[in-house]
């Protein structure tokens, strides 16, 4: 029997053994549609996959004990001499004396702010081309809940190094977790171990957290949500040879598998990149946490910027009843807001259909344009959670400018409640002029068909294509 013929053999055995020659035969088959904007959420995979890889490494050389003190003597000349947390002894170690320490910490870092950053503009266009509808529900569900996921696993991985951000960042939250009716005490002392800061159970739990529990269930909605998309086939948008029933595009092997690869590649690439040349969290700036220490002008990392924005324009308002307070102020920027903020994303795709009475299949998607209300509201939605997040980073460029912090709060105030509804007619307006007149920004008016004369010269004629 020759090599190849045996090859061949054991190839059919296992197949017979395991059935999966039909299933590769299927999924190599499995069509792509061909659209730019279906590769956003691939970006958002591969960004997880680098913080996977990077995070490994980061967790051979970091240690989360923040219950003793240690006296750093190293390269950092300004910290020389200086007690600091073996959290944070290890981040400088990484930061500094660990062979390719600082290019791993910085890529993890660029990874996650990718990442979350990706999630969002996925979930824009997923929301503006109406591809949660039936029966792609759960796809949209298990959506929110990983981005819900990513914004806490981010905040967990910032809070690791015990350094005076991210120390500060611990403090507001425990003020937020105190903030919770009636259990806030409770809960922040199961968390922290007692009241702030604690003995310093935090860091290992948090580490738990950010290393083994959170990214293992990610992991799993992940490839619940792969799944689900290809269970359902790829939503597509209208076009010739398009349907309902069918999928036009590029099949997974060789076409799209190279492609997406290529993609992979050059997200990788992209983070190294930025990890190696662009400076990000230097904690030997900001030195350790320390309780009688602060910043002016401290800013979080991207995504939880709307979250201090909420706590920073919520005005004074607590309730209270006989001389107790029930619902403290911090428990509606910091618990209520992204409370609305979730639940209206979780809940869009079963209040659509009831306010269309709409509950057919589509497979194919909306452009903005053709469902005016649906945009507007998004528009105005988003546009609300981006002025709020503005409100939580613009406070060191208006103090430039000689604005008084109360003058901002008091500003963005006005603005997050004036905006929205301009925001929703402006939009709705302009959907309705693109419907009507299908003119398509930035490639021209409608189609026309034109017939030559006999002189050479062209005639358009009145129906359009």
């Amino acid at each position: 029997m020759s090599r190849l013929e045996h090859e061949t053999d054991v190839v059919t055995a296992i197949d017979r053994r395991l059935g999966a020659g039909r299933v590769a035969r299927k999924a190599l088959r499995y069509v792509f549609p061909d659209h730019w904007s279906f590769m956003l959420g691939e970006i958002a995979l591969y960004a997880f996959l680098v913080l996977v890889a990077t995070g490994v490494y980061l967790a051979l050389f970091f240690s989360p004990d923040v219950s003793g003190t240690v006296v750093y003597h190293g390269p950092f000349d300004a910290l020389q001499g200086a007690e600091m947390t073996r959290a944070f002894r290890s981040t400088l170690d990484l930061s500094s004396t660990v062979p390719g320490g600082l290019l791993m910490r910085q890529t993890h870092h660029w990874a996650a702010l990718v990442f979350v950053a990706a999630m969002v503009v996925h979930l824009l266009r997923v929301f503006f081309t109406a591809a949660y509808r039936r029966p792609r529900e759960l796809t949209w569900l298990l959506g929110v809940g990983l981005l819900a996921m990513g914004v806490l696993e981010g905040f967990a991985g910032y809070s690791l190094p015990d350094d005076l951000l991210s120390g500060m960042g611990l403090a507001i939250a425990y003020s937020v977790a105190l903030s919770i009716p009636l259990l806030g005490g409770s809960i922040g002392a199961l968390v922290w171990g007692g009241q702030f800061p604690g003995p310093g159970v935090i860091e290992s739990r948090l580490y738990i957290l950010h290393v083994f529990i959170l990214p293992a269930v990610m992991a799993a909605l992940i490839a619940a949500h792969l799944a689900l998309v290809a269970r359902h086939k790829h939503s597509q948008f209208a076009g010739p040879g398009r349907r309902e029933d069918n999928v036009v595009g590029t099949p997974m092997w060789p076409g799209y598998a190279l492609r997406s690869l290529g993609l992979l590649f050059a997200v990788a690439a992209v983070l190294v990149l930025l990890g190696g040349l662009v400076q990000v969290n230097p904690v030997w700036q900001w030195g350790p946490y320390e309780l009688d220490r602060a910043t002016n002008g401290a800013q979080p990392d991207w995504y939880l910027g709307w979250l201090i924005g909420g706590l920073r324009l919520m005005p004074p308002l607590e309730i209270q009843l006989f001389g107790r307070t029930l619902v403290p102020n911090p428990f509606w920027g910091g618990i209520a807001f992204p409370g609305v903020v979730f639940t209206t994303l979780a809940a869009w795709p079963f209040l659509e259909p009831r306010l269309l009475r709409d509950r057919a299949r589509h497979d194919l998607l909306d452009r903005p344009r053709d469902h005016p209300w649906r945009t507007a509201f998004g528009v105005a939605f988003f546009s609300w959670v981006t002025l709020i997040f503005v409100a939580g980073a613009a406070d060191r460029l208006f103090y430039q400018f000689g604005i008084s912090y109360t003058s901002q709060v008091h500003l963005f105030r006005a603005v997050t409640l004036i905006a929205p509804p301009l925001v929703f007619v402006a939009a709705k307006v302009t959907c309705d002029q693109l419907r009507r007149t299908q003119v398509r920004p930035g490639r021209g008016g409608p189609s026309r068909r034109v017939r030559r004369r006999e002189d050479a010269g062209f005639d358009v004629l009145r129906d359009p294509l």
